[in-house]
């Protein structure tokens, strides 16, 4: 990569990152994205991008994978520099600002850093089944529906994000079958309904105990309580069974952390001077943790990020739609 100098370092490229990135463009700021994972997005790319969205202001419903791809043109014109599927790992003090330290050892210099890791780093619970068996026919999330046309998907899991795969999937693919180890559910009540009201197969209180094939998933056998084991055919499981997450080494960059949110004043500056955090993972009193809401927080944190480095510049430089 070599050397990399920016304003701002914005960590996390989900929907608040995004946004943060346009709107430093905005503000005349050079920035720098970083994330862990290989794609723009953060988590509505990774866990729900064929998922539509309802919260987010002036769309009645907007599917995720076109949020993310609206917020990636919109910050466009302003040539952030992606640096996808690398890690920020140390954040240490330099003569001019700060410096990032990333996997592998390369440094990007900055003025200031935005953290907008969401929930953090998040890890799928396994399927113990499964073992082996990701990328030949289990995955954990559904980048593109249509890879799955006129196949027979088995989704494992009993919660929201299992039933929304199902919705998504039911349309499209030649089956789809739910298996639950327990009875009751987790997810929404009318989501469950929605599902019942389709159809769908749903075998509770059971378990994938075995997936089977040459090579490729062909059938996984199924383990109920009172019944004798089935063998159904599959190309594709999806175990959709949560995940866990943490913040990872931002947890040892001297911020004030309290479950996994890094506490924020009104200007979303941190405890530490020059790093201010934005959406999910920044926490106040009151906070309500909506896409919108990140979107807000971005704005406010460039804008005092502006004058940190700037303390000419305005912190309000008027609305953007000003601006030819």
């Amino acid at each position: 990569m070599g050397t990399l100098s920016v304003d701002v370092v914005i960590v996390g490229a989900g929907p608040t990152g995004l946004f943060a990135a346009y709107y430093a463009g905005f503000r005349g700021l050079s920035t720098a994205v970083v994330d862990s994972l290989p794609e723009a997005g953060g988590q509505v790319t990774a866990m729900y991008p064929e998922k539509m969205i309802y919260d987010v202001g002036g769309f009645p419903a907007v599917r995720g994978r076109d949020l993310i791809k609206g917020l990636v043109e919109q910050a466009a014109p302003w040539n952030p520099t992606y640096l996808l599927g690398r890690k920020a790992e140390a954040l240490a003090q330099a003569e001019s600002g700060l410096e990032v330290t990333l996997d592998g050892g390369d440094v990007v210099r900055t003025g200031a850093v935005l953290i907008t890791a969401g929930i953090g780093e998040f890890t799928p619970r396994p399927l113990p089944a499964g073992d082996g068996w990701l990328g030949r026919g289990m995955v954990h999330f559904v980048p593109s529906l249509a890879a799955h046309a006129d196949q027979d998907v088995i989704v494992v899991g009993g919660g929201d994000s299992a039933f929304d795969w199902v919705l998504a999937l039911h349309p499209i693919a030649a089956s789809v079958t739910l298996v639950h180890r327990r009875a009751k559910f987790r997810a929404a009540d009318s989501i469950v309904r929605e599902v019942r009201d389709l159809g769908v197969r749903m075998i509770t209180d059971a378990e994938v105990t075995e997936l089977r094939g040459n090579g490729e998933l062909e059938s996984v056998l199924i383990e109920a309580k009172d019944s004798a084991p089935v063998e159904l055919p599959a190309q594709t499981v999806v175990a959709a069974l949560g995940f866990t997450a943490d913040l990872g080494p931002i947890e040892n960059w001297g911020l004030e952390i309290d479950h996994r949110a890094i506490n924020v004043d009104s200007r979303m500056a941190t405890a530490r001077e020059r790093v201010y955090a934005a959406g999910d993972v920044a926490a106040y009193p009151g906070k309500v943790k909506l896409i919108a809401t990140g979107f807000g927080e971005a704005a406010t944190a460039i804008n005092n990020i502006a004058v940190a480095l700037d303390p000419d510049a305005h912190l309000f430089p008027g609305h953007s739609s000003n601006v030819e």
